[in-house]
């Protein structure tokens, strides 16, 4: 995705930088790359980047992220961030504390994730994505998330005390406490589509059918749905550096 800025010739360059912050596995893609490239972070012996959908060490993802980048391209590097629903304005301070002068963009993580596995968003769509310490639920509206509902549980939950069942249970009651108040139209549309479901619990056939059996509702994974997110990201960046001002930032 690295070319000039405008019409100029000889304009300045614009590097990419696409960022999925995940409690496992960051996901990372640049215009120089083929495809996404991930970075494991696990208790233990590895620094701990992401807790729970938070920011733990910005330090040590700014460092990140910073490798990334090219001294040539710092100053005209852009770089789009998923975040988790409901996670506020003290994620884009760190955010903006890890990036410094480049510009930032950011994303909802459950909207990258279904630009990732190609969705419609043109009609309602209900999106879980199960992730390994944080399980989001949204509706999507009119290509934007109108509600969302965040729950901190994943999949390193089960067998400490968590079990199959608990999980689906606190999804299933998530999405359905999320959708209690608007039985409307697009509501009842986005259940007779069915639920995508994306990240590490999308890999899980025995969380898939006890999902769709709580809400009784088609539960469907995502194709490759560890880098929905980042390959979404992907997609959102490169559409806004063709378009500027197409996406908030």
């Amino acid at each position: 995705m690295t070319r000039r800025r405008g019409s100029e010739p000889g304009g300045p360059l614009l590097y990419g930088v696409a960022a999925d912050l995940g409690s496992a596995r960051v996901k990372l893609w640049t215009s120089d790359r083929r495809g996404p490239v991930e970075v494991r972070t696990a208790e233990g012996d590895r620094t701990v980047l992401v807790r729970r959908g938070a920011i733990v060490d910005v330090a040590a993802i700014a460092s990140l992220l910073d490798g990334l980048v090219p001294v040539r391209a710092h100053r005209e590097s852009v770089v789009m961030v998923t975040t988790p629903v409901g996670s506020g304005d003290g994620h884009r301070r760190d955010l903006l504390e890890i990036l410094g002068p480049r510009r930032l963009l950011t994303i909802d993580g459950v909207k990258a994730a279904a630009l990732g596995a190609r969705a419609d968003l043109t009609r309602a769509l209900l999106v879980v994505d199960l992730g390994a310490q944080l399980t989001e639920v949204a509706l999507i509206e009119a290509g934007q998330v109108s509600r969302g509902h965040r729950t901190p549980l994943g999949l390193d939950d089960l067998g400490s005390g968590v079990s199959p069942a608990d999980l689906v249970r606190a999804i299933a009651t998530a999405t359905i406490q999320m959708l209690d108040d608007d039985c409307g139209p697009r509501v009842v549309d986005a259940l007779d589509r069915g639920v995508l479901l994306t990240g590490g619990g999308a890999l899980r056939p025995e969380l898939t059918y006890k999902l769709a059996q709580q809400l009784g509702a088609k539960v469907r994974p995502a194709p490759a749905p560890i880098t929905a997110a980042v390959r979404g990201a992907v997609l959102a960046l490169q559409a806004t550096c063709r378009h500027p001002g197409s996406m908030n930032r």
